[in-house]
């Protein structure tokens, strides 16, 4: 009983439903181009229908297991339905409508990023890749940007960032100098007085030895240092010299310096006369001096 109740029950429905569609209008058929809508309620209506189609299309196309073809075309329809809504879009402006493309269109990359798409219409460089179809052969590549080449800087660009700075005259303006600076420089300026009143007392005290119409000789006053390396040069000198001393040792005779001078005397004299006179005046002095007992 239960069961034909329920057969008649299931009747009655598909019956009632029957009757419900032919009441209902005969189901509209987007137009194939939207310059053919005079409505903006319905040229809204056709946007809102092509957005809801992209959206299952891409949720599908997220599912990387349907194939390399499969994927392609869905794509392909993708792109296809985004140029048919833009110009839905620009038939809204048209009619008075909102301006839905004042946004812009985007899209993202691998890692998410928002990427500006050229062509807002889908032509040419407006092709878009969504889901798994960013991993298709030849489709990653596109996507990769390509590694920056290291361009050398040139000698303009170089000097061209060179300032004060570089050549450290701004290093006074921070301050951080002149703190670190300030406690050496008050150390050298003390040491600089100390030894300044060392060396006037020095002189005061030579003042007050001499006596009237004398000359005081002024020897150099030398820091200790200075004093302590002029000991040491001085040392190494008179060592040396009494080393020299030791290791020469004359064998022969020397002659003395009169000795030596006139020995060169005489030997200019002979380079004049053999210059200035021949060889039979030569010959005749010598003769005459012979002939005089003249030694010279």
């Amino acid at each position: 009983m239960a069961r034909n109740e329920e057969k008649a029950q299931s009747m009655l429905n598909r019956f009632l439903t029957f009757k419900n569609e032919e009441k209902k209008k005969p189901k509209e058929r987007r137009p194939f181009l939207a310059s053919e809508c005079r409505d903006l309620a319905d040229a809204d209506k056709w946007r809102q229908q092509i957005i809801r189609e992209i959206g299952r299309k891409v949720m599908e196309i997220q599912n990387p297991g349907l194939g390399e073809h499969r994927l392609r075309d869905l794509n392909d329809e993708i792109n296809k339905l985004i140029r048919e809504k833009v110009h839905w879009e620009a038939r809204i402006v048209e009619l008075g409508g909102p301006n839905y493309a004042k946004a812009g269109a985007k899209m993202t990359d691998l890692e998410g990023n928002e990427v500006d798409v050229p062509g807002a219409t889908g032509k040419g460089p407006g092709y878009r890749y969504f889901g798994a179809a960013k991993f298709l052969p030849g489709v990653k590549e596109l996507f990769d940007k390509p590694p920056e080449a290291k361009r050398r800087r040139s000698r303009y660009e170089i000097y061209k960032r060179i300032d004060a700075s570089y050549y450290g005259y701004r290093d006074d303006e921070d301050g951080i100098l002149e703190k670190v600076e300030r406690p050496a420089e008050e150390e050298m300026r003390a040491r600089a007085q100390r030894e300044w009143q060392r060396i006037e007392s020095i002189k005061r005290e030579a003042r007050l030895t001499v006596k009237s119409g004398e000359v005081a000789a002024v020897k150099p006053v030398l820091f200790e240092e200075e004093e302590d390396v002029a000991e040491e040069m001085g040392e190494q000198e008179k060592g040396n010299q009494q080393q020299r001393e030791r290791e020469f040792v004359a064998h022969v005779p020397l002659p003395d310096e009169k000795e030596i001078e006139r020995m060169v005397v005489e030997k200019k004299k002979q380079e004049l006369l053999s210059k200035y006179t021949s060889e039979d005046l030569l010959e005749e002095q010598v003769e005459a001096k012979a002939m005089l007992n003249i030694q010279r």
